[in-house]
Parts: C-alpha cells; sequence; structure tokens
C-alpha cells in the first residue's frame, strides 16, 4: 500500500493522539514560548516520549547518568530527556544554547518543572561546546547525546560527539528526514539542510562503532547505539 501525502498527515496525527499525551506544563509550554517571542519549533509529544523512553534505558536501565543536548529553544525536548534521567545519584542534562533570549525562556520552565537542579544550559555556539565538553568530560562521558539544532553543522556535530558517547550510549537525532523548507526526496544539491542531515545519517550508518535506525515519526529520527 502506497503511502500518499493524506495518509501520512493522518498517521502523523493518528502517533500525536494515541502516543502524545502531555503533562499541563508540557501541553502549554509552546503556546507561552510564542507569546514570548520564540520560534514555534519543538519536537511534538509522542517523540518527546520517545526520547524520555530511550534516556530511561540506558545505564543498564537506570536511566541516564549525563545527557548532552544540542539545541534547547524553549526546553521542550529537555523535559522530556531529563524526565529519563537516572535518580540515584541524580543525572544531568548539559543542554546547549547560545541564544540568551532562548535560554532565559527555558530556564525558566526548567525551573516550573522541578529541574533547575539537574539541568545545565550551556550557552555556546553547539560546535564550540562539543569542543570544551570534550576537553573538560572526556571520552565516554554521556550515555545520550541529542542533536536538534544548525542542520547543516549534523556531520561536524558527530564528528566531536562521537568519543563523548559510552559504551551502549545513545546518539539520537532530530530532523533526518525534513524540516520546513526540505524533505529527503529533494534533489541532492538543492538544499544544504537536505544534504548535510542526508551525510550524517549515512556517516552514522556506516559508522562500525555504531547500529544505527531511522525512524519515520515526525519528520525523522535517527536513533544509533554505541556498541
Amino acid at each position: 500500500m502506497d503511502m500518499t501525502s493524506e495518509r501520512w498527515t493522518y498517521t502523523t496525527a493518528y502517533l500525536r493522539e494515541v502516543f502524545g499525551r502531555q503533562d499541563q506544563q508540557l501541553s502549554t509550554l509552546m503556546t507561552r514560548a510564542v507569546a514570548a517571542g520564540l520560534p514555534d519549533i519543538a519536537v511534538s509529544a509522542d517523540v518527546g516520549r520517545l526520547l524520555k523512553i530511550l534516556a530511561s534505558m540506558t545505564n543498564g536501565g537506570q536511566g541516564a547518568r549525563l545527557i548532552i543536548e544540542l539545541g534547547t529553544l524553549a526546553g521542550y525536548s529537555g523535559i522530556w530527556l531529563s524526565r529519563g534521567l537516572c535518580q540515584k545519584p541524580p543525572g544531568r542534562l548539559l543542554t546547549v544554547e547560545p541564544v540568551g533570549k532562548h535560554a532565559d525562556f527555558a530556564q525558566k520552565e526548567f525551573h516550573a518543572a522541578g529541574l533547575a537542579d539537574r539541568v545545565t544550559i550551556v550557552r555556546q555556539p553547539g560546535l564550540a561546546a562539543l569542543d570544551r565538553l570534550a576537553r573538560e568530560l572526556g571520552p565516554g562521558c554521556a550515555d545520550v547525546v541529542f542533536i536538534d539544532a544548525i542542520k547543516t553543522e549534523y556531520p561536524e556535530y558527530f564528528r566531536l560527539a562521537r568519543p563523548l558517547i559510552a559504551r551502549s550510549g545513545l546518539l539520537i537525532a532530530d530532523n533526518i528526514l525534513g524540516s520546513g523548507s526540505w524533505w529527503i526526496d529533494t534533489p541532492p544539491g538543492t538544499s544544504p539542510d537536505r544534504d548535510a542531515a542526508d551525510r550524517f545519517s549515512r556517516t552514522v550508518a556506516a559508522d562500525p562503532e555504531f547500529e544505527a535506525v531511522g525512524i519515520p515519526m515526525r519528520e525523522g529520527v535517527l536513533v544509533a547505539r554505541r556498541r
């Protein structure tokens, strides 16, 4: 049975309806963000739940000890990820956001979610932050790295984040199939974002240190486990 645009629209709506339950804070977060002048950009609730479940399965099923997120924006995905942190000892989320207005808003949301003591917002561009964290924290420090930032930088994010991911840790990336103005079926060479996402996915899939899969939820989610 062929996938039509109507069928895809129905499928994504169905997944959000069935698997996208949210609490009061998460369901109203993006409304507050837009009212504060932030862009209306966030993972969908069903993808957020996937992030939480995946993070909670790391570290022998105890939850992630350290998560590094590239692209905080309003803090929506960061809250989902933080709910997959280990409890004892408490895990940490380092979330990278260079835009001060976004970071300030997200900080308030993390506080409202009771996560302020477990979340640190790194106010640097993604590449600079990864370079610094690699030097300060050393290899194998993160149970999860989640990438959802500048699409043209995805291949370089992987190069820098790769050593940080612990054995059996996860690399997760959003938007591997599309984002706004492009989709993966756009001809190569017509969108730098599309080409970078394609190069990123192929690089991760070919890396012998990782076992990877692409999940066609919303705009595509890559999940790769370090062997």
